[in-house]
């Protein structure tokens, strides 16, 4: 059996296992960046880390993060953590995505927790947190809204 999101028996035991670092092992753009996740200490859900990397910095004389990497990081946590908390099996298409960049994000660990606002049969909605040295303190916040898409149909 090969491994993939095409694959539905593969992403229905990941899922069950809680097994994101293999879904985050299969987006390559999530590993240059260097995103990974744990299980949130303060309850359910997943808990998002995004490494401090140099190629991941836009300004350098600050230094800090480019706002397109914040975003890239703040759209993984979502989509994964929505793949792990939606009710049946599925595979999110972004919709769109707004984000408030609140403060300047330096070249340090970031975190994100995310929360699920809302899910349809169709659709649903994810709100994201990214803060670096207090959760009090965001960097950035984000709502994302999704097509939940049905995996046995993702390669039609």
């Amino acid at each position: 059996m090969h491994e993939g999101f095409d694959n539905v028996e593969w992403l229905a035991r990941t899922r069950a296992e809680g097994d994101v670092e293999a879904w985050l092992a299969l987006v390559p753009y999530a590993r240059r960046i260097g995103v990974s996740a744990v299980p949130d200490p303060q309850g359910e859900g997943l808990l998002f880390r995004l490494d401090p990397r140099e190629g991941n910095v836009g300004n350098v004389l600050l230094p800090a993060l480019h706002g397109g990497v914040v975003a890239a990081f703040m759209e993984t946590a979502a989509t994964l953590d929505l793949m792990l908390a939606a009710r049946t099996l599925c595979l999110p298409r972004i919709i769109d995505i707004s984000i408030d960049y609140l403060r300047t994000a330096r070249l340090a660990p970031s975190l994100a927790r995310c929360s699920l606002q809302r899910e349809g049969r169709r659709m649903g909605n994810v709100r994201v947190c990214a803060w670096q040295e207090s959760e009090a303190v965001p960097v950035a916040t984000a709502r994302l809204h999704f097509v939940l898409g049905d995996p046995a149909g993702a390669g039609a």
